[in-house]
């Protein structure tokens, strides 16, 4: 079986490849070796994740894209997570988190087809029930860091993230020089919108 393990954290402060101990650990239980590793630094209410797409591209029918947490995989809106259930759906990708139990047997068995349907069955509504909760833990993060820069605010003591100028300088360099977003992207670990910020400054 070929596993393709997802690792994401949603900005370049966090450290993306810190549950790729727990993946490792997880396979060589079940006697399998992860092939391929894909890391970003992505935030998971995106669907357009590169390398989370490139996972997609590279997969093949019966691969197992392995993840430590639903939530690492997707923090969608339920429209977008249904296009990216109908992306994995397409490539018939076996999805197993480390904290979905019922999507543990996709990892050591070939059951019969009655087994294998009903347990798709169950784990494709936990999936969904993970991934909207994973919504909902990101909402309500959301609401209340707005509630506390708007009151930090109207106390006169919000200052907002300080500005990176070292790195914004080294991208205004890099867009000066025409390097694409991408490859500025890459290189540098930051977000398009930090790219299109540097750029409207710049213009």
């Amino acid at each position: 079986m070929f596993v393709r393990a997802y690792l994401r954290a949603s900005t370049t402060e966090q450290d993306a490849e810190r549950a790729r101990g727990q993946l490792d650990a997880f396979a060589a239980e079940r006697g399998l070796t992860i092939a391929a590793w894909y890391v970003e630094n992505e935030s998971g209410s995106k669907l357009a994740r590169p390398e989370l797409f490139r996972l997609l591209k590279d997969a093949r029918p019966g691969d197992m894209l392995l993840v430590e947490q639903v939530d690492r995989l997707s923090r969608l809106t339920s429209a977008d997570w249904e296009k990216l259930k109908v992306e994995i759906a397409a490539r018939s990708i076996r999805v197993v988190a480390l904290d979905l139990p019922t999507s543990w047997m996709m990892a050591t068995t070939n059951p019969d087809e009655f087994t294998g349907r009903m347990f798709a069955a169950i784990n494709s509504m936990m999936l969904d029930m993970l991934a909207a909760v994973a919504r909902k833990d990101y909402e309500d993060r959301r609401r209340r860091q707005t509630e506390g820069q708007l009151k930090a605010k109207e106390a006169g003591v919000y200052k907002g993230r300080p500005e990176d100028k070292e790195r914004n300088a080294g991208i205004a360099d890099l867009l000066a020089k025409g390097v694409s977003w991408s490859q500025i992207q890459a290189a540098t670990g930051c977000s398009r919108a930090t790219i299109a910020k540097v750029a409207k400054r710049a213009a």
